[in-house]
């Protein structure tokens, strides 16, 4: 029986999902990344919080890149764009050193969301395409995870991600 509450809950959640992506015009795969990232992280508030800040901060690592790459371009040509990811990427060893901001694969996490959504370089598509799907897939990923730690398990510690 609990095996049969756990895949209606996630079913549910799932279409869900879906739903708000097709709905809000999402790229569904950005939110479903965050709710595996829920589950990699350790399946807590604050982890998770500390987790979409880097991803957030990745994202916006790529917009750099991005638009040094364009202002280089117009300095050492072609060239521009690899000059620009190799001092920023190089930058990370650095960056990575701060307090709470020191898991790298989060940030790499958010270079490969943003290059793989291509969202047009503005604030509005960036929130739209990117942030808000990902806080939707933490969201989700909490809510499936307190429901069924809750309800399918009685408060046992967490089965969630194990199924």
């Amino acid at each position: 029986m609990k095996t049969f509450l756990f895949g209606a809950i996630m079913g549910l959640f799932g279409a869900l999902a879906v739903y708000l992506s097709i709905s809000l015009e999402w790229p569904g795969w950005v939110l479903f990344m965050a709710w595996i990232c829920f589950y990699l992280y350790g399946k807590s508030v604050q982890k998770s919080l500390n987790i979409y800040l880097q991803i957030i901060l990745g994202i916006g690592l790529s917009v750099l890149i991005e638009l040094a790459g364009e202002f280089l371009a117009g300095f050492v040509g072609e060239f521009g764009p690899y000059l620009a990811i190799f001092i920023l990427i190089g930058s990370l060893a650095f960056l990575i050193k701060i307090k709470n901001l020191h898991d790298l694969t989060a940030w790499f996490f958010g270079l490969v969301v943003f290059y793989g959504a291509e969202p047009t370089i503005a604030l509005i598509p960036i929130i739209k395409q990117l942030f808000l799907p990902l806080a939707a897939g933490f969201t989700l990923g909490y809510g499936v995870d307190f429901i069924v730690t809750k309800l399918v398990h009685s408060g046992s510690t967490s089965q969630a991600g194990s199924h």
